[in-house]
């Protein structure tokens, strides 16, 4: 599709030539290249470029950087330090047990590398065909997946009390993850300045951390709310600002959601949100004036408070602005300021921040919200944790009310298999417990019960367990933690979506209805029968918890082994939520087969997670690995 937005034309700009002050420049960083399109001939990148004053590559100079980022910097060496010591243990990040004779995987991180400055170069992305922009989609969400793994695993060593800095202090896991990956290059669209919007990131996309956003390219600066091209690296002499993070930390800002007027930085007390001195018109705050004066469109990533996150805050993309006025006003606190103000582009999908205090108003007084539309307000009929809603606003159809609703599946009863006993810890279960031996000497999930990295299967505390029904190892036989609602689409049919943040690597739901036998399966799959086939589902549990592109010698856990599956699972009279799950090939759930009221290998629970942060209200969907009409049997 085309950019509704005309590339910058440097021939058309004004002929005086405002020199700033020079700005921080990042330090040398190792970053590599942008991964190629699969189809370079559908993707049309539009250099800014003047024929006169072609953009320069220059060498960064010797400058201080903001404390944040010398603090991050400073993590980084003393992280790298930590295991290039000849008294070091193993590395503990390298969870999969590595061949006897091969040397750590942190060895190949002792040597420091040259890195180079961020790219100065502006390219806008104007057109991507599907095939692209699935690929980008899986390129960003890899990342973000090895962004997350890294970082629950140094926390997780760092309550071992491995993996500490110096005198054993502990440090933002966030910001070691950020050094890790930027010293591998895996940090995204480095080599451009890409304007507008980035290839694999959706508006309503939503982080935790700060340093996400360096990561996959959103916004360049860990500390500053404007990031923008500094005038020393700019062919035109002026900076150009790229995005903005508005959090309210200025009190100036006044937020109308389409309407933003944004204060420029600068000026303020560092402890506090009021003034204590004048803004001027430089660097950043130069920035907007100039992107203004060129059309070129900005980035807004809006913070916002939100207790279930890790930092406190949470970061949601809301989409591509114009600044269409810029002024000096006196602010709140008698100093001057630079005021902006910026619209936002019309044509785009739903701000996420407006979705976020939709999905809130639907859970907290919903009639006011929905006038019509919702055809029951709980299909489980309270068996369910959580009410699980049908809403459709399209037409009158309520098939998903014509079936039985199970929230467990049900086996046949001579599948029980061998007895294997269980834990006898009295309390939460410990790394040397029984339960930990049968998942290969570690537990699958973390404190919070965030899975840490996919297995072939999973064996959680059952019944014949002594441990509390609190033991960590306890997760997706709690049933479902969100609001689901089971609602009508023009695209999908039916489908699923949760009015809750989902975070990346939680339990969701699990797939129920009738176990059958191999024979069983035989007979109603040639009947014509709605069945879903286990074996059928990619293996994507390995993508979750991957961190290959870090540690080159790691590999996807081979241990609980799991056997080749032959049963089904009948959806045809009595099914549950899941099974309005609607197929993608670049999915934002995984299936990952679990084990814990029977001991039969052959016939694990089907248990859906995240592989990345949901918004809410965005529509879950999974990779089925079959055909279109197969999928479409299931979820019409």
């Amino acid at each position: 599709m085309a950019s509704p937005i005309p590339s910058l034309d440097l021939n058309l700009l004004p002929s005086p030539k405002i020199e700033p002050k020079p700005e921080p420049l990042e330090p040398n960083s190792h970053i590599g290249p942008m991964p190629q399109t699969l189809n370079p001939n559908s993707l049309s990148i539009v250099p800014f470029t003047d024929p006169s004053t072609p953009l320069q590559h220059l060498s960064p100079a010797a400058v201080d950087e903001e404390a944040l980022f010398a603090e991050y910097y400073r993590l980084a060496h003393l992280f790298m330090a930590s295991y290039s010591s000849p008294n070091s243990h193993a590395n503990p990040l390298a969870t999969a047990p590595p061949p006897s004779p091969s040397p750590s995987p942190s060895s190949a991180l002792i040597v420091s590398k040259k890195r180079k400055a961020r790219s100065a170069e502006m390219v806008r992305v104007s057109s991507l065909s599907e095939q692209d922009q699935i690929y980008f989609r899986d390129l960003v969400r890899r990342t973000r997946i090895t962004f997350e793994s890294l970082r629950v695993l140094i926390i997780r060593d760092e309550a071992r009390g491995e993996g500490l800095g110096a005198f054993g202090k502990r440090s933002r896991a966030d910001l070691k993850t950020a050094a890790l990956m930027t010293d591998r290059g895996l940090w995204l669209n480095r080599d451009k300045r890409i304007i507008g919007s980035i290839p694999g990131i959706f508006v309503g996309d939503v982080y935790f951390f700060r340093m996400e956003l360096c990561v996959i390219g959103l916004h360049g600066q860990v500390q500053a709310g404007i990031d923008y091209v500094p005038a020393s690296r700019s062919s035109s002499g002026e900076p150009i600002a790229t995005s903005i993070i508005v959090s309210g930390g200025y009190e100036d800002d006044d937020d109308g959601g389409d309407i933003l007027i944004y204060t420029g930085h600068g000026g303020r007390d560092r402890n506090l949100h009021k003034m204590r001195d004048g803004q001027k018109l430089e660097g950043g705050n130069l920035g907007l004036e100039r992107s203004m004066r060129y059309g070129i469109e900005i980035r807004v990533i809006r913070g916002v408070k939100f207790d279930q996150s890790p930092t406190g805050r949470l970061y949601v993309y809301d989409g591509l602005y114009k600044v269409v006025d810029c002024w000096m006003d006196a602010g709140k606190s008698g100093f001057g300021v630079y005021k902006y103000k910026l619209l936002r582009i019309e044509g785009q999908e739903e701000m996420g921040s407006s979705i976020l205090k939709l999905s809130l108003s639907l859970k907290m007084n919903p009639l006011s919200v929905r006038k019509s539309g919702v055809f029951c307000d709980d299909i489980s009929m309270g068996k369910e944790t959580f009410p699980v809603s049908l809403y459709n606003d399209l037409d009158d159809d309520q098939d998903p009310l014509q079936f039985e609703y199970l929230v467990r599946p049900i086996y046949p009863p001579d599948i029980q298999g061998k007895f294997n006993g269980g834990c006898d810890c009295r309390t939460n279960c410990s790394a040397n417990c029984y339960c930990a031996t049968l998942n290969g000497g570690e537990f699958a999930y973390g404190g919070s019960g965030v899975l840490l990295r996919g297995k072939p299967l999973i064996y959680e505390c059952g019944a014949a367990c002594q441990c509390p029904p609190s033991c960590p190892n306890r997760v997706s036989q709690k049933g479902i933690k969100h609001q689901l609602e089971v609602f009508r689409s023009n695209e999908t049919g039916w489908g699923v979506r949760s009015l809750d943040l989902i975070r990346a690597g939680t339990f969701i739901c699990e797939f129920s209805g009738i176990v059958l036998t191999k024979h069983q399966t035989d007979l109603l799959s040639q009947a014509g029968e709605s069945l879903v086939f286990p074996n059928r589902f990619p293996g994507r549990w390995a993508e979750w918890g991957d961190i290959s592109d870090v540690f080159s010698d790691y590999l996807p856990p081979r241990y609980p082994y799991l056997p080749e599956l032959s049963f089904s699972i009948d959806v045809s009279r009595a099914r549950n939520i899941a099974c309005y799950l609607s197929h993608s090939c670049s999915p934002n759930v995984f299936l990952q087969f679990v084990l814990y009221d029977h001991y039969n290998v052959s016939y694990p629970h089907l248990m859906i997670f995240a592989m990345e942060n949901i918004p809410p209200l965005r529509e879950l969907s999974i990779d089925y690995g079959v055909v279109e009409e197969w999928v479409g049997k299931l979820t019409l």
